[in-house]
């Protein structure tokens, strides 16, 4: 053993200090524990013989829960289960069919690693609640089975009289088994480390950081979820196996739920993921009531408190603890790679296939959300997939990786049908991809980020830590990240990155798998101009490597002048492909982006700008966003009591953030926000709702489990005076929803469901009405519909600011409009004005022949 925990000091360079056991001291310090409690249990006699035992007991469990816990982040109260399994294993085999104990320990650590495993491969399709009681229900199952397998097991009364085996040159009995079980439990020290670090510790993190994430670079969480569950399994049927010899009987009231409830608060109480965590969470669990005893009644009492203070004041344990106490060493880091020019690093050079959709559906119960979709990318071209909101890109994208399985038509990569793959087999065949939200490995560093993806998915020896670490590996990943533009240091926590690294990172991530085809989800949201600049030059040099490029992405400018072609949905549909410059003047994609054709109802219609009324809602110098780079900057806009205002501009424009700062879900950089002279700035969303602000959110998000009639009495909660009077004018303005009025919201169709919202924030009696894209998703009939509700709104003198999708149509019911583009006002004037405005087109659809800058 000390021959094996020195080792771990250079076992890796992933954020070692963030393990708990990375510096040479750390390494040291658990040695002289071991050491000390190998002497102890050699010198001391009796029942703290057994208390020694019991340490290192909870230990070895507490490590093998820690690859369960810690690294995956499942949650298990059903450990005893397969510590009995472990236990009962080794006292059958001994006793009854006359095994020495060195051949039915490792038999009874075998059967607990099986056992651990089938659990696992119905138990981990499920997550949190559902998982801790499926893993209780098996605890009581395994307790109650030995209850009732009497003739083997004994029942009530177990089996008696199982004996210690002698170790050379050491005691017998009690003592040779405390020995021997500090000694095993340095080994999985050991091993927990080298695991930890390896390839399949960083696949389990980034399996509890982003399932998602992990299937596209070819991990298959399932298959790391249950080689956890086996190893920790194993570790707890081990403990079992010392167990049974170290107390000489086995009776099932040793494996209650409460030594379950122990083993979980071994591994939180010692730090969950670190290496030295359930070491010091076994120490404070076995001996702090040993501390206690003279207590007497008192015992558990200041126990439970002891508890809930350690949990209160060090929430990820005592290991947490101390690393933040103790002064932090400074670390040289790992330094950045310098620039790369030219090729792209580590990719082979070889020909690629091109990823060709074939007629691709996808239907969500009675909607078909893409129907009939088909195109090429070809190998080293990028190709752009745009469309408004709802017109099914990412759809698409998640079909083409792996994450829909389509209900109609297929995809193939070259000759390959990828059809009914699942997402981590076809990053394996080289579709690799990036998400609308970054999803980096938090607790992994960035280097690391790149190694588990250059794996994609062979993750080899599972205590191999020394491969993935290899310097050649490093190399090439510090090159990839150089190549895409990242300049910071290599062990920097990816949690950590400001928001354009996180962009590059999870770019270079994804061209670690050597992809024949890259798919991109809006790369360019929340990035500056500059930023955007470097993102297009990167994307030209990817596709210049050989690379087929796919690109969803709003921001226009940037597809119309970095794409080789350009195809367009629409509700699903495949509109129109081709150049840039033939999709721009496309009369179907302007009619899809502005509706410039969809019939206005009767009522709706162009009207002139009202007069001066007073001002409700004023907005000056707005800046807020959600990372370093603003999304929104300094907006400044009016609106008067009684008009309707329209908010206009392609998607990424900032409108909704615009209308979350408003309603107070989201709190600005800087600026003001004014309702009839009262500053909003600061304040609860529900207070401004008090006040008089009420947004009705892009996507409806009505309580689907509460009927129609709840959700609109909801929406009085704020104003309960004469609720019934006011939720029969709603259903008077809305006569679906009075047929409808018992029935779970969750079943309406869409546009019932748009109108219950608005009948929902119309009850808060709202001074003025927010609008965030009521006519997403609806057919053109229902949207007619909503409208001319709209307009009756209107009417009656309702204050409206809304943003719509349909540009003509919320024209069309408008008095005024603003045209935000990349987070700024860039036109404002009448609904007439703004629609013969040519700023509007290109707030949707770029700059005729714009081109971006390319460095």
């Amino acid at each position: 053993m000390s021959a094996v925990l020195p080792r771990l000091q250079s076992s890796s360079a992933a954020s070692p200090n963030r393990l708990g056991l990375g510096s040479s001291g750390q390494i040291a310090a658990v040695l002289v524990l071991l050491l000390a409690g190998l002497a102890a249990a050699a010198g001391v006699n009796g029942y703290y013989v057994f208390v020694l035992a019991n340490v290192a007991l909870l230990a070895i469990v507490g490590i093998g829960l820690n690859v369960l816990q810690g690294l995956t982040g499942q949650v298990s109260f059903g450990h005893v289960g397969f510590y009995a399994i472990g236990a009962y294993t080794v006292a059958i085999l001994t006793t009854k069919a006359g095994w020495s104990f060195w051949a039915a320990w490792p038999v009874a650590a075998l059967l607990s690693g099986v056992m651990g495993a089938l659990l696992a491969l119905p138990a981990l399709r499920v997550k949190g609640p559902y998982l801790a009681m499926i893993t209780i229900a098996f605890g009581f199952i395994v307790e109650h089975g030995v209850i009732e397998m009497r003739d083997l097991t004994g029942g009530q009364n177990g089996i008696m009289g199982i004996t210690a085996p002698a170790l050379p040159f050491a005691a017998s009995g009690e003592k040779a088994m405390a020995m021997l079980a500090i000694v095993t439990a340095g080994v999985a020290l050991a091993l927990f480390a080298w695991l930890s670090r390896g390839s399949w510790g960083a696949a389990m993190r980034a399996v509890r950081d982003s399932e998602t994430a992990a299937e596209s670079i070819g991990i298959d969480p399932l298959v790391v979820k249950t080689v956890a569950f086996a190893v920790s399994a194993t570790a707890a049927g081990i403990a079992g196996g010392l167990f049974a010899p170290l107390s000489g009987f086995v009776t099932p009231s040793s494996f209650g739920f409460g030594q379950s409830i122990l083993f979980v608060l071994v591994v939180v109480l010692g730090g969950a993921g670190s290496v030295a965590g359930p070491l010091a969470g076994a120490i404070i669990v076995a001996l702090l009531p040993e501390l206690l005893s003279g207590l007497e009644e008192y015992r558990l009492l200041f126990f439970g408190a002891m508890l809930l203070v350690v949990l209160w004041v060090a929430p990820e344990g005592a290991v947490g603890l101390w690393r933040r106490l103790r002064p932090r060493p400074k670390r040289a880091g790992v330094a950045a790679a310098p620039a790369v020019e030219g090729a792209l690093p580590g990719l082979g050079a070889r020909p690629r296939a091109a990823l060709r959709a074939e007629s691709l559906t996808m239907q969500f119960g009675g909607v078909r959300a893409v129907n009939g979709v088909g195109f090429d990318t070809p190998p080293g071209r990028i190709t752009s997939l745009i469309g408004p909101n709802g017109a099914g890109k990412t759809t698409v994208l998640n079909m083409l990786s792996g994450f829909y399985k389509p209900t109609g038509g297929l995809f193939r990569l070259g000759d390959e049908i990828l059809q009914g793959l699942g997402s981590h087999a076809i990053a394996r065949r080289g579709v690799a991809r990036t998400y609308q939200s970054s999803q980096l490995f938090g607790s992994l560093g960035v280097e690391d980020n790149l190694l588990l993806a250059l794996h994609r998915g062979a993750l080899g020896g599972l205590f191999g830590a020394g491969a993935f670490a290899a310097p050649a590996q490093r190399a090439r990943a510090r090159a990839l990240l150089a190549f895409c533009g990242y300049r910071g240091p290599g062990d920097t926590p990816a949690a950590d990155l400001a928001h354009v690294d996180k962009r590059l990172v999870e770019i270079a991530r994804a061209l670690a798998t050597d992809p024949q085809v890259l798919l991109l989800d809006e790369p360019a949201a929340g990035l500056s101009r500059e930023d955007k600049d470097r993102l297009a030059a990167l994307l030209r040099q990817i596709a210049e490597a050989g690379v087929g490029v796919l690109l969803v992405e709003h921001d226009m400018d940037l597809v119309m002048g970095i794409s080789d072609q350009v195809v367009v949905l629409d509700a699903g549909q495949l509109l129109a492909t081709g150049a840039p410059a033939e999709v721009q003047a496309d009369p179907r994609v302007r009619q899809a982006y502005l509706g410039e054709a969809l019939a206005a109802p009767e009522a709706v219609r162009l009207r002139p700008a009202p007069g001066m009324a007073e001002e409700m809602l004023g907005v000056g110098s707005l800046v807020a966003g959600y990372g370093a780079e603003p999304v929104l900057h300094g907006i400044d806009l009016q609106v008067r009591e009684g008009e309707v205002v329209a908010l206009l501009g392609a998607n990424g424009a900032g409108k909704s953030t615009l209308m979350r700062s408003l309603a107070g879900l989201h709190r600005p950089v800087q600026g003001g926000i004014h309702l009839q002279g009262h500053e909003l700035g600061g304040l609860a969303a529900e207070l401004i709702v008090r006040r008089g602000l009420v947004l009705v959110p892009e996507g409806r998000q009505v309580f689907p489990e509460l009927s129609v009639l709840d959700n609109i009495r909801l929406g009085a909660f704020r104003q309960p005076q004469d609720r019934e009077a006011r939720v029969e004018e709603m259903f008077a303005r809305f006569p679906r929803l009075r047929e409808r009025q018992q029935q779970r919201a969750g079943l309406l169709s869409g546009g019932e469901q748009q109108m219950l919202a608005i009948a929902r924030g119309l009850m808060a009696r709202p001074r003025i009405l927010l609008l965030d894209e009521p006519s997403l998703g609806l057919a053109p009939k229902v949207i007619a519909e909503l409208f001319a509700a709209l307009d009756g709104l209107r009417a009656e003198g309702m204050t409206i600011l809304l943003v719509d999708q349909m540009a003509s149509l919320a024209l069309a019911l408008a008095d005024r409009a603003y045209v935000i583009e990349g987070g700024r006002i860039v036109a404002q004037g009448t609904a007439a004005q703004i629609a013969g405005d040519d700023a509007l087109a290109r707030a949707y659809l770029g700059a005729d022949g714009a081109e971006v800058h390319i460095p």
